[in-house]
């Protein structure tokens, strides 16, 4: 199984399939993301899986076919084939370390994964590694994912005594860009629940993400020749650092952690005539996530009062939801990976998302669906890692969840 996971991931993260946050009229937003989804749908079909299907947007289906009498409910397994759209996912020069001795990784003579700043690290010694050669990132989000899903997926077609029911197998296109299931259909998907394979080191379980929303504000300035800018001129640039300036300054991902939500500034861009910035807006708790809206309407309205009507725009989108509402009618689904993280020797360590994923939209779209770690560190950089170790437990615990619920079948 190690082996045979090695050889797939490191053939999907030679493929380039990162999104584009910047594309809003095209579905997927980079075309190249669809070599690995027909690339997956081949191999699909090569594994002798039904209904293999591949549709206009660039979503992957297929079934794992029941070969058990008993009455089991029809799980799905989801992973997503983009990688983050802020890093080069190119040529990507993956490396093999194996027997990790426990000390600095020189990724090339510029970059380092050091003990100092990323002491998790250590924690992986003795096993084998696969790191960048520092230029890219790794692709382990979501490309270990798939690997795990799809080595998973052979052993159950190559092992008839394994006994399951109907199991759907999923893979989504823009997920890194936030519109991954803006086209998925969901009764076509025809499973009882799902699971994506999307979260981070081993035993991560999480059922819990982040309510989320962005923020996109213009601010109309005035441009006059500095000599004779008394009174007359404003500038766009220093009214659009005001605005920051009456946000909390504690309440920035830097300095959050746990169930803490967040304003982060993304994007600043200007000048003294207009000037544009964006924030994502973030909070578990819906009733906190609304005062958070409310503030930066509060903000808005004092700037426009200060500095003239107009003066600030605001567009203030909601994102996607707490998935924890749409899980705990159905909470088995948590407590039998629980189980099964147990049962192949995982420690589960069940934590908030502070992030968004696939599983959050779908289980308000009708398919509940928590996430599963797929074992890489450090995602979206050039110090991304992944231990060969810990994507053999999540094939582990893919193939425990599917015999726990088989065993429990009528």
């Amino acid at each position: 199984m190690k082996n045979a996971l090695i050889d797939r991931f490191l053939r999907y993260v030679k493929i380039d399939t990162q999104s584009d946050d910047t594309v809003v009229n095209s579905f997927p937003s980079t075309e190249k993301q669809l070599n690995l989804s027909n690339l997956l749908a081949d191999e699909l079909k090569q594994l002798g899986l039904k209904d293999v299907s591949i549709d206009e947007y660039g979503y992957v289906m297929a079934t794992v076919p029941s070969n058990t009498d008993k009455k089991v409910p029809v799980i799905g397994f989801l992973a997503h084939v983009d990688t983050a759209p802020d890093m080069s996912g190119k040529d990507v020069k993956p490396r093999i370390i194996e027997n990790y001795d426990g000390g600095d990784i020189q990724l090339n003579p510029e970059i380092s994964i050091t003990i100092a700043d990323f002491p998790e690290i250590k924690e992986y010694k003795g096993q084998t590694l696969i790191v960048t050669d520092g230029t890219t990132l790794l692709g382990a989000d979501d490309k270990a994912g798939i690997a795990e899903i799809m080595t998973a997926v052979e052993f159950m077609m190559s092992n008839p005594d394994f006994k399951h029911g109907d199991i759907r197998i999923g893979f989504t296109v823009d997920e890194e860009v936030g519109r991954g299931v803006d086209h998925f259909d969901v009764k076509k998907f025809n499973a009882d629940f799902a699971y994506t394979l999307d979260g981070g080191p081993i035993g991560e379980l999480e059922y819990e993400n982040f309510n989320a929303a962005i923020a996109k504000i213009s601010f109309q300035g005035r441009n006059i020749h500095p000599g004779y800018a008394k009174d007359k001129m404003k500038n766009a640039i220093m009214i659009a650092l005001e605005f920051d300036k009456n946000l909390p300054d504690w309440s920035r991902p830097e300095k959050t952690e746990n169930y803490e939500g967040f304003y982060h500034l993304t994007k600043f861009e200007g000048t003294v005539e207009k000037a544009n910035i964006q924030y994502i807006l973030r909070d578990h708790d819906k009733e906190k996530f609304d005062i958070r809206k409310e503030l930066i309407k509060k903000v808005a309205d004092f700037i426009n009062t200060k500095f003239g009507n107009n003066t600030v725009q605001l567009e203030l989108t909601d994102q996607y939801y707490n998935m924890r509402e749409k899980i705990k009618p159905v909470f088995h689904i948590v407590e039998t990976v629980i189980k099964a993280m147990k049962e192949v020797g995982v420690v589960p360590k069940v934590k908030p998302i502070r992030g968004g994923t696939d599983g959050a939209r779908l289980s308000f779209m009708g398919l509940p669906c928590p996430n599963i770690f797929a074992g890489g560190e450090n995602f979206h950089g050039k110090h991304e890692y992944i231990p060969v170790e810990s994507m053999v437990k999540a094939v582990e615990v893919i193939l425990k969840i599917v015999e726990l619920y088989e065993d429990n079948g009528q």
